[in-house]
């Protein structure tokens, strides 16, 4: 009988650690209460200077403050995922976690309503940016992004865009006449330099400096910060500040990497992004002088071109996107 009873007894234990580590096993995986680690990987195509790569870090630090360690960021920059095109696909496919990208580039072409940032002169100042972004608008934007198997968390800084090129100084729309410009791959782009009677090339963000390098490309058009990170200066003589358009750089997840975290982690990872699009945009400003002397020290010529002129002669490019930007969010953004 004693043999029995421990027979008996041993199988029971048994038993209960399977049932626990089943338990276990099955709560792992729930939304609501799992404190397992995560690991997302947030894929970028900018380089470790970049505008991308400075909100990255931020982010990183803080959303592994917040959560004790418990969601960690994995950096992926300099396009080694892929182009810009390649990771929206892969965040939609689940196969990238996380991405930061300019909204009016590759990915206006999965959220055809982004093309309205890349509508000439439609924002008058950083201001005006900002109201618009964190307000009503941007929030309807983001939720544009949640039909394409993505979840929009916020905006992060690409800045105010210039031109730049290796031929001659730019002062008037005038002289921007038969330059080969690198342009992002949707049409508004295409649009905006043939109204200023220049040659729109699409050019992959992570190929630029070498087609500017070899002259498959005279010029491109990218805010300061962007000029500087990737070392643009070195490749182009002149620089007009035309601040035709402000790109925000959209923060998105795959779904699938947004519901294997917990509410508590996805609270923390919100507020992270939060406070990273503060610190973004206070961080850039402060660069934005220094870059300036920075390029004129490296034998870069800058010029302040009449935008009021380049205003007037790119007046229409909203037409080119008419039928993927309604006018309706032209007006809300413009009041």
């Amino acid at each position: 009988m004693k043999l029995k009873n421990i027979f008996l007894f041993i199988m029971i234990a048994l038993l209960l650690v399977v049932g626990t580590a089943c338990s276990s096993s099955n709560t792992s995986g729930d939304s609501e209460g799992s404190e397992d680690s995560v690991t997302l990987k947030l894929a970028h195509s900018g380089s470790d200077s970049h505008q991308y790569n400075i909100a990255a870090k931020k982010f990183k630090e803080i959303v592994e403050e917040k959560t004790d360690g418990s969601v960690k960021i994995e950096i992926h920059g300099n396009a080694t995922l892929g182009s810009e095109a390649d990771v929206i696909e892969q965040v939609m496919d689940g196969s990238v976690d996380m991405t930061t990208v300019s909204a009016d580039s590759s990915f206006a072409n999965t959220v055809p309503e982004m093309n309205v940032f890349g509508i000439p002169y439609l924002f008058e100042d950083r201001e005006h940016v900002y109201s618009t972004l964190d307000g009503e608008v941007g929030k309807d934007l983001q939720g544009l992004v949640d039909e394409h198997n993505m979840k929009g968390l916020g905006y992060w800084e690409v800045g105010f865009r210039h031109l730049t090129n290796n031929k001659r100084e730019i002062t008037k729309p005038e002289d921007m006449k038969g330059l080969k410009i690198r342009v992002q791959p949707a049409p508004v782009w295409e649009a905006h330099m043939k109204a200023l009677g220049a040659s729109p090339t699409p050019v992959a963000f992570n190929e630029l400096y070498s087609a500017l390098d070899q002259g498959v490309v005279d010029g491109q058009e990218n805010p300061l910060p962007t000029i500087d990170s990737m070392k643009f200066y070195e490749v182009q003589k002149y620089v007009a500040l035309t601040a035709h358009n402000y790109s925000p750089a959209i923060v998105v997840m795959s779904n699938n990497a947004w519901d294997k975290l917990t509410k508590e982690q996805q609270k923390a990872v919100q507020k992270a992004v939060d406070e990273t699009t503060e610190y973004h945009r206070e961080t850039l400003q402060e660069k934005e002088q220094a870059i300036i002397d920075k390029l004129e020290e490296n034998g870069v010529k800058i010029t302040e071109p009449d935008r009021d002129a380049f205003r007037e002669a790119t007046k229409n490019v909203k037409d080119a996107v008419s039928s993927e930007v309604p006018e309706d969010l032209i007006n809300r953004i413009k009041k």
